[in-house]
Protein backbone atom coordinates (compact mmCIF):
# COMPACT_ATOMS: atom_id res chain seq x y z
CA UNK A 1 0.00 0.00 0.00
CA UNK A 2 1.26 3.49 -0.89
CA UNK A 3 1.33 5.37 2.43
CA UNK A 4 1.48 8.74 0.65
CA UNK A 5 -0.62 8.35 -2.52
CA UNK A 6 -0.89 12.11 -3.10
CA UNK A 7 2.86 12.73 -2.56
CA UNK A 8 2.12 15.29 0.16
CA UNK A 9 5.36 16.62 1.66
CA UNK A 10 3.99 19.24 4.08
CA UNK A 11 0.88 19.32 6.27
CA UNK A 12 0.03 22.62 7.98
CA UNK A 13 -2.51 22.67 10.81
CA UNK A 14 -4.10 25.62 12.56
CA UNK A 15 -4.52 25.03 16.29
CA UNK A 16 -7.63 26.70 17.78
CA UNK A 17 -10.83 25.32 16.27
CA UNK A 18 -8.87 23.05 13.95
CA UNK A 19 -6.35 20.61 15.40
CA UNK A 20 -7.35 21.07 19.04
CA UNK A 21 -10.78 20.19 20.34
CA UNK A 22 -12.81 22.89 22.10
CA UNK A 23 -11.34 21.80 25.45
CA UNK A 24 -7.85 22.11 23.91
CA UNK A 25 -7.14 18.38 24.03
CA UNK A 26 -6.32 16.05 21.17
CA UNK A 27 -5.81 12.31 20.76
CA UNK A 28 -2.09 12.15 21.50
CA UNK A 29 -1.49 8.44 20.67
CA UNK A 30 -3.40 8.75 17.39
CA UNK A 31 -1.48 11.91 16.49
CA UNK A 32 1.90 10.36 17.28
CA UNK A 33 1.05 7.37 15.10
CA UNK A 34 0.05 9.65 12.21
CA UNK A 35 3.21 11.73 12.67
CA UNK A 36 5.36 8.58 12.54
CA UNK A 37 3.70 7.52 9.27
CA UNK A 38 4.18 11.00 7.83
CA UNK A 39 7.87 11.06 8.75
CA UNK A 40 8.33 7.62 7.21
CA UNK A 41 7.25 8.97 3.81
CA UNK A 42 9.11 12.27 4.10
CA UNK A 43 6.22 14.55 5.03
CA UNK A 44 6.76 17.45 7.45
CA UNK A 45 4.18 18.72 9.95
CA UNK A 46 3.83 22.47 10.49
CA UNK A 47 1.76 24.02 13.26
CA UNK A 48 0.48 27.33 11.81
CA UNK A 49 -1.33 29.64 14.22
CA UNK A 50 -1.87 33.20 15.29
CA UNK A 51 -0.71 32.19 18.77
CA UNK A 52 2.69 32.63 20.35
CA UNK A 53 5.40 30.06 19.60
CA UNK A 54 5.99 29.25 23.28
CA UNK A 55 2.28 28.54 23.75
CA UNK A 56 2.12 26.33 20.66
CA UNK A 57 5.12 24.20 21.52
CA UNK A 58 3.71 23.59 25.02
CA UNK A 59 1.02 21.43 23.42
CA UNK A 60 3.64 19.03 22.05
CA UNK A 61 5.83 18.28 25.08
CA UNK A 62 8.78 16.05 24.39
CA UNK A 63 8.49 16.14 20.61
CA UNK A 64 8.04 19.78 19.60
CA UNK A 65 11.56 19.54 18.14
CA UNK A 66 10.17 17.19 15.47
CA UNK A 67 7.72 19.86 14.27
CA UNK A 68 8.00 23.20 12.52
CA UNK A 69 6.03 26.26 13.58
CA UNK A 70 4.51 29.30 11.95
CA UNK A 71 3.45 31.43 14.90
CA UNK A 72 2.01 34.93 15.33
CA UNK A 73 0.16 34.60 11.98
CA UNK A 74 3.35 34.30 9.95
CA UNK A 75 5.50 36.76 11.89
CA UNK A 76 7.59 33.90 13.33
CA UNK A 77 8.76 30.83 11.40
CA UNK A 78 10.82 28.00 12.87
CA UNK A 79 12.11 24.88 11.10
CA UNK A 80 12.41 22.43 14.00
CA UNK A 81 15.08 24.09 16.19
CA UNK A 82 16.18 26.73 13.68
CA UNK A 83 14.62 30.18 13.47
CA UNK A 84 13.93 30.91 9.80
CA UNK A 85 12.15 34.27 10.03
CA UNK A 86 10.94 36.81 12.56
CA UNK A 87 9.18 40.03 11.62
CA UNK A 88 10.54 43.35 12.84
CA UNK A 89 7.99 46.16 12.96
CA UNK A 90 9.51 49.59 12.51
CA UNK A 91 9.53 52.11 15.38
CA UNK A 92 7.42 54.43 13.21
CA UNK A 93 4.73 51.77 12.76
CA UNK A 94 4.82 50.94 16.47
CA UNK A 95 4.30 54.61 17.33
CA UNK A 96 1.36 54.81 14.90
CA UNK A 97 -0.36 51.81 16.48
CA UNK A 98 0.11 53.11 20.02
CA UNK A 99 -1.20 56.57 19.12
CA UNK A 100 -4.24 55.11 17.35
CA UNK A 101 -5.10 52.74 20.21
CA UNK A 102 -4.74 55.55 22.75
CA UNK A 103 -7.50 57.40 20.87
CA UNK A 104 -9.84 54.43 21.42
CA UNK A 105 -9.69 53.32 25.07
CA UNK A 106 -12.03 50.35 24.45
CA UNK A 107 -9.24 48.65 22.48
CA UNK A 108 -7.38 46.19 24.70
CA UNK A 109 -3.96 45.82 23.14
CA UNK A 110 -1.22 43.20 23.36
CA UNK A 111 2.23 43.91 21.94
CA UNK A 112 3.91 40.69 20.78
CA UNK A 113 7.69 40.55 20.83
CA UNK A 114 10.29 37.94 20.00
CA UNK A 115 11.09 37.39 23.69
CA UNK A 116 7.67 37.93 25.24
CA UNK A 117 4.24 39.49 24.82
CA UNK A 118 3.30 42.61 26.79
CA UNK A 119 0.26 44.30 28.32
CA UNK A 120 0.39 47.91 29.48
CA UNK A 121 -0.84 48.63 33.01
CA UNK A 122 -3.87 50.88 33.09
CA UNK A 123 -4.91 49.90 29.55
CA UNK A 124 -6.25 46.41 30.25
CA UNK A 125 -7.81 44.63 33.21
CA UNK A 126 -6.34 41.86 35.36
CA UNK A 127 -9.01 39.58 33.88
CA UNK A 128 -7.91 40.39 30.33
CA UNK A 129 -4.28 39.72 31.29
CA UNK A 130 -5.22 36.33 32.78
CA UNK A 131 -7.20 35.36 29.67
CA UNK A 132 -4.39 36.51 27.38
CA UNK A 133 -1.91 34.49 29.42
CA UNK A 134 -3.68 31.32 28.20
CA UNK A 135 -2.58 32.11 24.63
CA UNK A 136 0.74 33.78 25.46
CA UNK A 137 2.79 31.68 27.86
CA UNK A 138 5.38 34.44 27.99
CA UNK A 139 3.43 37.59 28.94
CA UNK A 140 4.57 40.55 31.01
CA UNK A 141 3.06 43.68 32.49
CA UNK A 142 4.85 46.89 31.47
CA UNK A 143 4.31 50.48 32.52
CA UNK A 144 4.74 51.85 28.98
CA UNK A 145 4.72 50.02 25.64
CA UNK A 146 7.06 52.68 24.30
CA UNK A 147 9.81 51.64 26.71
CA UNK A 148 9.86 47.95 25.75
CA UNK A 149 13.20 46.72 24.42
CA UNK A 150 12.30 43.81 22.14
CA UNK A 151 11.86 42.97 18.46
CA UNK A 152 8.14 43.47 17.86
CA UNK A 153 6.46 40.84 15.68
CA UNK A 154 2.85 42.03 15.70
CA UNK A 155 0.11 43.69 17.75
CA UNK A 156 -2.96 41.75 18.89
CA UNK A 157 -5.71 44.22 19.82
CA UNK A 158 -9.06 42.98 21.10
CA UNK A 159 -12.05 45.12 20.17
CA UNK A 160 -15.79 44.86 20.94
CA UNK A 161 -17.07 41.94 18.87
CA UNK A 162 -19.84 43.98 17.25
CA UNK A 163 -17.28 46.60 16.18
CA UNK A 164 -14.75 44.21 14.64
CA UNK A 165 -15.46 45.27 11.05
CA UNK A 166 -15.37 48.96 12.02
CA UNK A 167 -11.97 48.65 13.66
CA UNK A 168 -10.54 46.52 10.86
CA UNK A 169 -11.51 49.27 8.43
CA UNK A 170 -10.04 51.91 10.75
CA UNK A 171 -6.76 50.00 11.07
CA UNK A 172 -6.60 49.57 7.28
CA UNK A 173 -7.10 53.29 6.75
CA UNK A 174 -4.83 54.65 9.48
CA UNK A 175 -2.01 52.08 9.20
CA UNK A 176 -2.04 51.63 5.43
CA UNK A 177 1.33 50.52 4.08
CA UNK A 178 2.69 49.90 7.56
CA UNK A 179 0.55 47.18 9.13
CA UNK A 180 -2.46 45.16 7.95
CA UNK A 181 -5.34 43.87 10.11
CA UNK A 182 -6.36 40.20 10.12
CA UNK A 183 -9.46 39.22 12.08
CA UNK A 184 -9.57 35.81 13.71
CA UNK A 185 -13.05 36.22 15.22
CA UNK A 186 -14.44 37.04 18.67
CA UNK A 187 -13.11 40.60 18.48
CA UNK A 188 -9.51 39.44 18.05
CA UNK A 189 -7.45 41.29 15.43
CA UNK A 190 -3.80 40.87 14.49
CA UNK A 191 -1.86 43.83 13.10
CA UNK A 192 0.97 42.38 11.04
CA UNK A 193 3.41 43.54 8.39
CA UNK A 194 1.58 43.54 5.02
CA UNK A 195 1.80 40.21 3.17
CA UNK A 196 3.14 38.54 6.31
CA UNK A 197 0.66 35.74 7.01
CA UNK A 198 0.53 31.97 7.37
CA UNK A 199 0.91 31.43 3.61
CA UNK A 200 4.02 33.62 3.48
CA UNK A 201 5.46 31.53 6.31
CA UNK A 202 4.64 28.33 4.44
CA UNK A 203 6.27 29.71 1.31
CA UNK A 204 9.53 30.17 3.23
CA UNK A 205 9.46 26.53 4.35
CA UNK A 206 8.40 25.25 0.92
CA UNK A 207 11.37 26.98 -0.71
CA UNK A 208 13.70 25.90 2.07
CA UNK A 209 12.67 22.25 1.70
CA UNK A 210 12.65 22.22 -2.11
CA UNK A 211 9.01 21.22 -2.50
CA UNK A 212 5.99 22.81 -4.21
CA UNK A 213 2.67 24.26 -2.94
CA UNK A 214 0.91 21.44 -4.80
CA UNK A 215 2.62 19.01 -2.40
CA UNK A 216 1.16 20.79 0.63
CA UNK A 217 -2.04 20.24 2.62
CA UNK A 218 -3.50 22.73 5.10
CA UNK A 219 -6.28 22.62 7.68
CA UNK A 220 -8.03 25.70 9.04
CA UNK A 221 -11.25 27.21 10.34
CA UNK A 222 -10.82 30.99 10.39
CA UNK A 223 -10.21 34.13 8.39
CA UNK A 224 -6.50 34.03 9.15
CA UNK A 225 -6.32 30.63 7.39
CA UNK A 226 -7.67 31.81 4.02
CA UNK A 227 -4.30 32.53 2.37
CA UNK A 228 -2.88 29.24 3.63
CA UNK A 229 -5.84 27.20 2.38
CA UNK A 230 -5.61 28.90 -1.01
CA UNK A 231 -1.83 28.45 -1.24
CA UNK A 232 -1.77 24.70 -0.60
CA UNK A 233 -2.70 22.08 -3.17
CA UNK A 234 -5.00 20.41 -0.63
CA UNK A 235 -6.98 22.89 1.46
CA UNK A 236 -9.27 21.47 4.17
CA UNK A 237 -11.82 23.61 6.01
CA UNK A 238 -13.18 22.22 9.24
CA UNK A 239 -16.90 21.46 9.41
CA UNK A 240 -17.10 24.09 12.18
CA UNK A 241 -15.61 26.78 9.89
CA UNK A 242 -17.76 29.62 8.52
CA UNK A 243 -18.94 29.51 4.91
CA UNK A 244 -16.33 31.96 3.57
CA UNK A 245 -13.55 29.61 4.74
CA UNK A 246 -15.27 26.56 3.24
CA UNK A 247 -15.59 28.41 -0.09
CA UNK A 248 -11.81 28.91 -0.32
CA UNK A 249 -10.98 25.33 0.70
CA UNK A 250 -10.91 22.36 -1.64
CA UNK A 251 -12.49 20.01 0.88
CA UNK A 252 -14.45 20.05 4.14
CA UNK A 253 -13.45 17.59 6.86
CA UNK A 254 -15.12 16.73 10.20
CA UNK A 255 -15.11 19.33 12.97
CA UNK A 256 -12.30 19.88 15.44
CA UNK A 257 -14.36 18.20 18.17
CA UNK A 258 -14.71 15.16 15.90
CA UNK A 259 -10.92 14.99 15.41
CA UNK A 260 -11.28 16.07 11.77
CA UNK A 261 -7.55 16.62 11.20
CA UNK A 262 -6.59 13.19 12.54
CA UNK A 263 -9.44 11.50 10.65
CA UNK A 264 -8.15 13.05 7.44
CA UNK A 265 -4.49 12.30 8.17
CA UNK A 266 -5.45 8.63 8.61
CA UNK A 267 -6.94 8.79 5.11
CA UNK A 268 -4.03 10.69 3.52
CA UNK A 269 -1.39 8.51 5.21
CA UNK A 270 -3.11 5.12 5.60
CA UNK A 271 -2.24 2.74 8.37
CA UNK A 272 -0.19 0.00 6.69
Amino acid sequence: MNLNPHNIKLVAVDMDGTFARSDYTYDIPRFKAALARMKKVGCQLVVASGNQYYQLRSHFPGYHHELSFIAENGAFVKDKEELVFSANISKEAIASVLALCNQHPEIQNVMCGLNSAYCQRGNVSEEFFALTNIYYHKLQWVADFGQVEDQILKFAPTVPVEKTAYYCDLFKEKLKGRLAPISSGHGSVDLIIPNCHKASGLKKLVERWGITPEQCAAFGDGGNDLEMLDYCGFGYAMENAPDDVKEVADYVCPSNDDDGVLVTLDQLFPIG
